[in-house]
């Protein structure tokens, strides 16, 4: 028996039992939560234009929920651009105490998936200290996995992310959210992490493949944490370059996989043929705003938010009263508690975090499964749906039906996305769909993705009989995706490709892709 594994299994164990004891409510976690960032805040020049203080004693002397009204009332909604236009550029400039105390010294960049220009996201050290402690608790959440082996938790960590090379900005470094974190692991993980601090400072993002799939043989590997697009290119890399049936004829103790970024389903298919055995899998939400929720238990539908670290959340209905046609937020939106949610429902996440985001729009919408547990689904992002003429097509639809018709007609489809085009005086959606197989039928595939479409969701398929007049479909090697991503920069990391393009994006996107070859010439539309 292995003897560290062994202590380890037992310490998580206890530490679930513990944790499970002391739960608080939902609403109580986040009431304290909210205490504590106002506390925290309440001297930056933030706080004081928005009387923190007065927040924080309507939090402690009023009667319950009369803060939230105060707070809603008192602190406005931000989305990235005015957030940042308003404060953030000010910390950015490297000055101190501005939406939390003291100069910060990393931002994470992001573009998400539906705009052009890089955003830079604060990250404290208080907001480093919430992730490294919701990734222990992660962790902590394999002792409700009873059949996994003592020594298993003796193997190796690989986690693939963007460099820990970050840029230095003279005030301040910059990189990817994965890259900055990785920079900071606690000491004593050290010895699990892989690829290991040299490997993981590689910018090249072919070259830290390389690296890594060239020390793969030399690695005890039991869990690999990353976005599944990029884990799936590497275990492939790895395979063909051992001349191996699977990835367990080089990491035979691999037993868990935690993802994050996407929907993991539409990889499933092609991810599973390069194992020997069934993995694990445990989804993630780690944002470049913060970790957000895991998924804490085995056959869970969906992941449990982290209320009780560093992060508020607030819930926005998704709807017509709140959002215009192209997900952009309206003046006065509803808000609510995680306790005032209704299962079932969409709404979009707003975040006021230990990072300084406050009353923050992530751009990410979800649905609870599991009102009492605080257990959600991202159903997609709120620029990341096609309501033209009122089919709310959600990326969560879209996942689904790509999901069906793809096990139907025998396909591996890693990629696709999703153009809304005016068709004549009406509309259409024209599907982009990468697939491994090179004879495929595209009109097949449309007739099938359009049936599926309809059954998911009524409002689709009321449309598709008046204003949503055709449905295209250009079926595309996967590569073409992976290529267009790796000409923005965007190989690796926690970057994802966007599953809507719009505006600007859908003719830089159309461009590429005749400018490569991979398409001659687009259908009329």
């Amino acid at each position: 028996m292995a003897l560290v594994g062994s202590l380890l299994k037992k310490g998580i164990h206890i530490s679930n039992i513990v944790a499970n004891r002391r739960k608080a409510s939902l609403h109580i976690q986040q009431k304290k939560t909210l205490a504590k960032l106002l506390a925290k805040a309440r001297y930056t020049e933030f706080g004081e234009k928005y009387n923190f203080d007065d927040l924080l004693s309507s939090i402690l002397f009023n009667e319950k929920g009369a803060y939230y009204e105060l707070y809603k009332k008192t602190v406005p909604v931000y989305d990235y651009n005015k957030i940042f236009n308003e404060w953030w550029h000010r910390s950015l400039e490297g000055e101190k105490d501005i939406c939390w105390p003291g100069q910060i010294k990393y931002y994470a960049l992001s573009s998400g998936t539906s705009e052009a220009a890089t955003k830079h996201i604060p990250v404290t050290k208080a907001m480093s200290r919430a992730i490294q402690k919701t990734s222990i608790r992660q962790i902590l959440s394999l002792g409700h996995y009873k059949d996994l082996p003592n020594d298993l938790y003796e193997k190796g960590f690989l986690m693939l992310g963007g460099s820990t090379n970050l840029n230095n900005q003279d005030k301040h470094f910059e990189g990817d959210l994965s890259g900055i974190t990785a920079k900071q692991i606690p000491y004593w993980f050290r010895p699990y992490y892989k690829p290991g601090e040299k490997i993981a400072a590689q910018k090249d993002w072919g070259l830290k493949l390389e690296e890594i799939t060239k020390q793969a043989h030399e690695w005890d590997i039991g869990f690999i944490v990353g976005v599944p697009a990029w884990i799936q290119l590497l275990m492939e890399k790895i395979i063909a370059h051992y001349k191996v049936n699977s990835i367990h004829d080089i990491w035979p103790n691999l037993q868990v996989f935690a993802h994050g970024g996407v929907s993991f389903e539409p990889y499933r298919k092609g991810f599973e043929k390069l194992l020997a055995r069934p993995l694990i899998y445990i989804n993630t939400y780690l944002a470049s705003e913060g970790f957000i929720a895991y998924q804490t238990r085995p056959g869970a539908q969906g992941m449990e938010l982290v209320c009780d670290n560093g992060i508020f959340f607030e819930f926005i209905p998704f709807n017509e009263k709140n959002f215009d046609s192209e997900g952009t937020l309206l003046p006065d939106p509803e808000t609510l508690m995680v306790d005032q949610v209704e299962e079932g429902k969409e709404y979009a996440l707003l975040l006021s975090t230990c990072a300084g985001s406050w009353r923050y729009l992530i751009g990410d919408t979800v649905k609870f499964v599991d009102k009492s547990k605080g257990e959600i689904v991202i159903t997609g992002r709120t620029k990341h749906y096609l309501s033209l003429c009122g089919e709310h097509l959600s990326v969560d639809n879209m996942n689904k039906a790509v999901d069906l018709v793809s096990d139907e007609m025998g396909l591996t489809v890693k990629e696709f996305t999703v153009c809304g085009i005016e068709y004549g005086s009406m509309f259409a959606h024209h599907w982009y769909v990468g697939v491994e197989e090179t004879d495929v039928n595209a009109e097949e595939l449309k007739t099938r993705l359009d049936a599926k479409l309809a059954e998911l969701n009524d409002d689709y398929a009321v449309e598709r009989r008046h204003a949503l007049k055709e449905v295209f479909v250009t079926v595309l090697p996967n590569k073409a995706f992976y290529d267009w991503m790796n000409s923005k920069g965007k190989m690796g990391g926690q970057h994802k490709f966007p599953r809507v393009f719009k505006n600007f994006l859908m003719d830089d996107w159309k461009g590429f892709l005749e400018k490569n070859g991979y398409i001659k010439e687009e259908p009329s539309h």
